[in-house]
């Protein structure tokens, strides 16, 4: 069975930018194989196949299946390196902008970021001003979020620095597509360079040091547990959960056996020192004095989550100008700040085109996209940011790219993402190839992520493909 048929009923890309094809039934050149052995396979057996391969392995999210479409995602040599060399700069200025404003604060006084932007972040470390990290980057890890619009070009949507997650579902979705689907695409070995990765920022982070590189997780409860199991296996980890773990007087170390602990991969579901009302959490206690003293290195670093602050984000592409030097190679998409008097006026009358965004939101939770919103849908968003303007930011719509997807027995178009990772030690970005490329499984929709819905796709950059 031909899933490429000629006549109305041939694969339409539609009027967006379509990963695969640039016309109906048309695929892209380096797409070719990819589609000759999915009619040769047929969509069904592929996505059965690749769903069987991830039951086997325990593949999972929140307790539930990973999805995953067997339709992978090639992006040549030449947009990757376009890709990579953005991303090391944005993840560059983000790492200076978190050491600013925990320090000297000089963004804020050239009025880079408005100095309400800061005051009010919910994730601002203040027990962590004027310390430094004993080596390495705040910012070790990056998944910022990327999405091409109609023209092509690729733009970062949000940026994740705080516990980015999704590397390993990532790695899970190619290895599935690959015994899955009869076609070879040379690409790079992405789960050895994440493993390495990882190491090497854990390494930076306490450099000299002796003792355990920590991976501290609040254990099978957490959502991404299957990706906390793997991350340590593939760099060579030590699992602990906050129990597991005592502090003794400015030093960290096992509970079971007294080893010193050199470095923390910190990826429980607590982002912050402090509760609401001023208690240190649980890895607060553990933590904090060690982190003041500089005997124990962090990934990522605890403040970090000011970055991802909806806020912030409107002014990152000032942040590059002004700590880098440099223009953007991968720009922000257009987003107001609507603490601005004149700039939510002029949202608030056109909220039917735009998306607005809850400061601190993630996972798609709170969204409303003015264009396909009911009137009820509007009203709400409407008072909602007249009642609290600091709590909401609005973002240009972006038509997100569509990509084939199995529906059934044919190939339909769904709107995808992607969200490569970043390492840094302080100087050198690394971004390990790939990634992951999130699906909106239903026809339309926008929302790409696991938990409201969303499945995966293998991303693969292909060696030489210009």
């Amino acid at each position: 069975m031909s899933i490429l048929p000629a006549g109305p009923t041939a694969y339409d890309p539609g009027d967006g930018w379509d990963e695969a094809f640039a016309a109906p039934g048309v695929p892209r050149e380096h797409y070719a194989g990819v589609m000759e052995a999915l009619a040769r396979t047929g969509p069904r057996a592929a996505a059965e196949a690749t769903r069987a391969r991830l039951r086997e392995r325990g593949v999972t999210f929140g307790g539930e299946d990973f999805v995953v479409d067997p339709v992978p995602r090639l992006i040549t040599a030449s947009e990757w390196e376009e890709v990579a060399a953005g991303l090391r700069q944005r993840v560059l200025a983000l790492d200076a902008f978190l050491a600013d404003v925990h320090g000297e604060r000089r963004a804020v006084a050239a009025g880079v970021v408005p100095e309400q932007v800061v005051a009010g972040a919910p994730y601002l470390e203040e027990d962590l001003r004027g310390a430094r990290p004993a080596g390495g980057a705040r910012v070790a890890i990056a998944g910022l979020d990327l999405v091409r619009g109609a023209d092509g070009r690729f733009r970062v949507l949000e940026d994740n620095v705080r516990t980015p997650s999704g590397s390993v579902y990532g790695l899970a979705a190619s290895q599935a597509v690959e015994e899955a689907l009869p076609v070879r695409c040379p690409h790079a070995d992405a789960a050895r360079e994440l493993g390495d990765a990882l190491r090497w920022v854990l390494e930076a982070a306490n450099p000299g040091a002796e003792g355990e590189l920590v991976l501290l997780t609040d254990g099978p409860s957490n959502p991404a547990w299957h990706e906390h199991v793997r991350l340590a296996e593939l760099a060579g980890l030590r699992i602990a959960r906050p129990p597991d773990l005592r502090r003794r007087g400015a030093r960290l170390e096992l509970r079971d056996g007294g080893a010193p602990v050199r470095a923390v991969y910190r990826r429980t579901d607590e982002d912050r020192l402090r509760d609401e009302d001023g208690t240190l959490t649980d890895a607060g206690e553990l933590l904090l004095e060690p982190l003041l003293e500089g005997t124990v290195g962090l990934v990522n670093h605890y403040g970090n989550g000011l970055a991802d602050d909806k806020r912030v984000y409107p002014y990152v592409d000032d942040l590059v100008r002004f700590h880098l030097g440099e223009e953007p190679r991968l720009p922000s998409v257009p987003t107001y700040d609507l603490a601005d008097r004149d700039t939510r006026s002029d949202v608030v009358e056109n909220i039917g085109d735009v998306v607005v965004k809850p400061r601190d939101g993630y996972g798609g939770d709170g969204v409303t996209v003015g264009p396909t919103a009911g009137r009820t849908e509007l009203r709400e968003a409407r008072e909602a940011v007249q009642e609290d303007p600091s709590g909401w930011i609005a973002q240009d719509p972006v038509a997100l790219s569509t990509h084939p997807t199995v529906v059934g027995d044919r190939l339909k178009p769904r709107h995808v993402d992607l969200r490569p990772f970043a390492f840094c030690d302080g100087a050198e970005v690394r971004v390990v190839p790939g990634g992951l490329t999130r699906v909106a499984l239903e026809e339309g929709s926008m929302v790409v992520n696991s938990s409201s819905g969303g499945g995966g796709k293998a991303t693969w950059v292909l060696a030489g493909e210009r």
